[in-house]
């Protein structure tokens, strides 16, 4: 995030949240895998979530995304009550993730990947039709930036993993939503390549407008891109802050960083 923003983010702190969880709780049988846990993502941050694995951090994303609904807690998307909303609901108004395991349509080019993307929003009945002109523009710009444009008509599973997280990205954005979910983007890929994703991430944020929360492992690429980081442990929040704050908290040194 810009100076600017963070600035703007700090002295705005009042405004409503672009997402918010109160208490939210999961469980699944004897096991509590998310346990009342609070978070606030303010328009224009970048948050990431970290904890081991096994912390509730994905089963927390369910909850917020719909793919699963809390046994108890709230979850509010620009101040209004979605927790019961089905996942497509709330990707229509202005919801998108990625996932660890890229999900793509393998069978079809790289620019359909994109272009179905696009027009989920408006169901099956809408993916039979061809999309407009200003539809193939957007693809086809969004498909240069991430630097898949040689290959937009190559079919999206013969990409390498990399790639394939870079199309995931696109596709998200196509969608031109309001926050973003990125669930681990820097695992599996080589360092290059995280390279250039911490790029489009920073650039999305600042000039799409686009608020980031993210669960990643990759604690250099933690430690670069949020602007805060909220930690779990056992399905409980124990800490939230700042990168130095969080560097420097007992609680997630014992827990999760590990000491030197």
């Amino acid at each position: 995030m810009s100076e600017t923003t963070t600035s703007a983010t700090t002295e705005g702190a009042s405004e409503e949240p672009v997402l918010r969880g109160e208490t939210l709780t999961k469980q699944f049988g004897g096991l509590t895998a998310v346990d009342a846990v609070d978070f606030r993502i303010d328009p224009g941050e970048i948050v990431a979530l970290i904890g081991p694995n096994g912390a509730g951090k994905s089963t927390l994303f369910n909850c917020v995304t719909g793919t699963m609904t809390p046994d108890a807690g709230r979850v509010y998307l620009d101040g209004e009550d979605v927790t019961d909303w089905p996942e497509h609901r709330i990707a229509k108004v202005g919801l998108a993730r990625t996932f660890q395991q890229t999900r793509i349509f393998g069978q079809m080019s790289v620019v359909e990947n994109i272009l179905v993307s696009g027009r989920a929003e408006h169901g099956v009945g809408a993916t039979m039709r061809r999309p407009a002109a200003s539809a193939h523009e957007a693809a086809d710009d969004l498909l240069e930036y991430v630097g898949l444009d040689g290959l937009r008509d190559v079919r999206a599973g013969r990409l390498s993993f990399g790639q394939q997280k870079l199309l995931e990205f696109a596709m998200a954005l196509m969608a031109e939503p309001r926050i973003l979910l990125m669930d681990e983007p820097a695992g599996g890929i080589n360092p290059s390549m995280i390279e250039r994703l911490l790029s489009y991430i920073r650039d999305a944020n600042e000039e799409r407008e686009t608020t980031i929360f993210l669960i990643e492992h990759d604690m250099d690429f933690v430690m670069e891109i949020a602007d805060r980081i909220y930690v779990l442990a056992h399905g409980q929040k124990i800490a939230d802050g700042t990168p130095e704050q969080i560097q420097n908290d007992e609680r997630v040194l014992d827990a999760y960083l590990g000491r030197e």
